[in-house]
């Protein structure tokens, strides 16, 4: 069997709304347990303001762990429309040189699926888009894999299409999921409904296992801020969602991934039990 190895998988920071009280202990628990890597899963700023940007930079260089990045909608410039159609990713590439190290794990390779886009033929672009190009690039870089290693996968948005194609929560997911049944991968990492699960998602091909982190943000929804300390041993995934109100892992998932990401939850308010699928809301811009 081999070594065992630890990954902490964070998602949505969102700089310019982070919580800093979470971020501390994320921090401390980083130092204390020295994980093999961190994975974050995007939306590591509120609205991709260069400040933002700085502020998530110096935050993570700090961390005493290889960390890998995916980038999420809110990474993607939201006043300046000039810059999101023609250089959308340049300042979450400037983080994502600055921070990300190269990474060591026997027998585990983490894979990048861009599920973001400049702009969709719909209104709500802070849904998902998996280009044939972003999809593309996934699978080859999973089928360049030595034999014997299993990939996980990160995506911003969890690959999981929903309703009708307009209001889907990730277009292609579906194609993109039953291509992943077909390739050693033990799951999908994701982010941006700010609450944790765990899932398995059946496919023609297969199942493959969906893996969502909370937040570290003040943008709650049913749950606590958390982040997901995951063990692999050589075959199989096991995940615990570390969380600021040591509430229980399955106390913390919820049952199914919502259409949408839902607002923030205005301080003061109640939460509600972390089990409670969220209400499906007008969508967040």
């Amino acid at each position: 069997m081999a070594e065992p190895l630890t990954l902490f998988h964070i998602s949505d920071i969102h700089f310019g709304l982070e919580n800093n009280r979470a971020l501390d202990w994320v921090k401390a628990e980083v130092a204390a347990r020295k994980p093999d890597a961190v994975a974050i899963t995007g939306d590591i700023t509120m609205r991709a303001r260069t400040r933002e940007f700085a502020a998530a930079t110096k935050w993570i260089r700090s961390l005493e762990a290889p960390v890998t990045l995916e980038v999420g909608n809110h990474d993607l410039p939201y006043f300046n429309l000039i810059e999101r159609f023609f250089k959308p990713y340049a300042k979450f590439y400037g983080v994502e040189k600055m921070v990300e190290r190269e990474l060591t794990l026997p027998g585990l390779a983490i894979v990048p699926l861009r599920t973001t886009a400049r702009a969709q033929p719909r209104l709500n672009w802070s849904k998902g888009w998996i280009t044939g190009a972003s999809l593309a690039r996934c699978l080859a870089a999973i089928d360049a894999l030595p034999e014997g290693t299993r990939a996980i996968v990160t995506a911003h948005h969890p690959l999981r299409e929903v309703g009708t194609k307009g209001t889907a929560l990730t277009r292609n997911g579906a194609r993109a999921l039953a291509e992943l049944a077909r390739r050693p991968v033990a799951a999908v990492l994701s982010g941006h409904v700010h609450d944790a699960f765990d899932l398995v998602e059946e496919t023609a091909n297969g199942p493959v296992r969906m893996i969502g982190a909370g937040t570290l943000s003040q943008r709650i929804r049913s749950t606590p801020p958390s982040f997901n300390e995951i063990a692999w041993d050589g075959e199989s995934l096991t995940v615990e969602v570390r969380n600021l109100a040591e509430l229980p892992t399955p106390d913390m998932q919820i049952d199914d991934v919502p259409e949408n990401a839902l607002p923030p939850r205005e301080p003061g308010d109640p939460v509600a039990p972390a089990n409670q699928v969220p209400r499906v809301d007008p969508p967040v811009h």
